[in-house]
């Protein structure tokens, strides 16, 4: 323009953006083909396998009612033999209890705290000694059966019938024992190339490279910070007090203790961190958190869901859905059973 035009002299306003809103992400309906069937009644035994903890039960289908609820502690130091026959045990009992109230179980499905793989075999003895046991062989003789990973079929439930049925697409992540977790897409959840998915808390945390050419300890996993034997672990180590369980430290820190206030808090910040970085890297529409610890609300939840949100790097992701699993602790059980009615329930049940 001509510098002797009068809209020269006059400063034009600079364009400004128009704010757009961030947006939310809403349920969206799970594919037809990953909702539970309206089909007859059929009834399956679950067995949810934990590290301090084995959950039975005989599930009946398409409303995933417990029937005959059994809980005992699991005790893997006396090896995955001895564990194994506990199990066998109460599927045994289940199964008589079931044929004598005239619904026998077509099928059956456990839950273990391991890696699975697509075959079903347990490939990693963690915690749980059962590599290389020949699991659904020895199930067989109470009702044809399935193997799977504690998370994903706990994931499973919660697609199927709890928090996450409204979603299309959400992060299951389950700490108690361990910590672990499972996506879940068009309501199954997902198993990788080798079936191998879940781990995500077992692996040494990076040494921050201080210490390079000095002796130093063996770096932290994140649930040696963040898991039910973690907390406790690191609270006994900080005060002349000894307890035995998370829910201990969690008290201790209802009543005020500085000690117990503190492992709870970074314990449940180290989760945060990475379960926010697993948002950003997933884009979830939903987190739906289980475990016994994870299910056990106050300081540790609350500081949990604030550090995930912390370390959620985009605004857009920041303010999805983070709920409880609406099946609680007896998801995995849940999980387990209904991976055997899907798996192996006849057409039309």
């Amino acid at each position: 323009m001509d510098e002797s035009s009068p809209l020269s002299a006059v400063p034009q306003p600079i364009p400004q953006p128009i704010p757009q809103p961030i947006p939310q992400p809403v349920p969206q309906p799970v594919s037809q083909r990953f909702s539970p069937p309206v089909s007859r009644p059929f009834h399956a035994i679950g067995v949810d396998v934990g590290g301090t903890k084995t959950a039975a039960g005989v599930v009946s289908f398409p409303e995933a009612v417990i029937h005959g609820l059994r809980v005992i502690p699991t005790a893997p130091s006396r090896g995955g033999e001895a564990v194994l026959t506990d199990v066998l045990a109460l599927v045994d009992e289940l199964a008589r209890e079931a044929s004598a109230r005239g619904t026998p179980p077509g099928a059956g499905g456990i839950g273990v705290c391991e890696l699975v793989d697509l075959s079903g075999a347990v490939v990693s003895a963690n915690c749980i000694a059962w590599r290389g046991f020949l699991i659904k062989e020895r199930f067989s003789h109470a009702a044809p059966a399935v193997v799977e990973a504690d998370v994903r079929a706990a994931a499973l439930a919660e697609a199927l019938f709890g928090a996450g049925r409204g979603f299309e697409s959400f992060l299951y992540v389950t700490v108690g024992t361990g910590i672990s977790c499972s996506l879940v897409l068009g309501g199954a959840p997902h198993t990788g190339a080798r079936g191998l998915t879940g781990t995500m808390a077992s692996s040494p945390l990076p040494r921050t490279g201080e210490g390079e050419g000095k002796a130093e300890p063996a770096p932290p996993t994140l649930e040696d910070l963040a898991s039910g034997p973690g907390l406790v672990a690191r609270y006994n180590r900080g005060t002349d007090r000894r307890v035995r369980k998370a829910e201990d430290v969690l008290q201790a820190a209802a009543a005020g203790d500085a000690e117990a206030i503190r492992v709870a808090r970074s314990g449940a910040k180290a989760l945060g961190a990475a379960v926010g970085m697993l948002v950003g890297t997933l884009d979830p529409a939903a987190v739906v958190v289980g475990g016994g610890l994870g299910l056990t609300g106050g300081l540790y939840w609350e500081t949990f869901i604030a550090s995930t949100r912390r370390h959620i790097w985009s605004e857009i992701h920041r303010e999805l859905p983070i709920l409880p699993a609406a099946k609680g602790r007896e998801a995995g059980l849940i999980g387990a059973a209904a991976a055997a009615w899907r798996k192996l329930a006849p057409p039309g049940s």
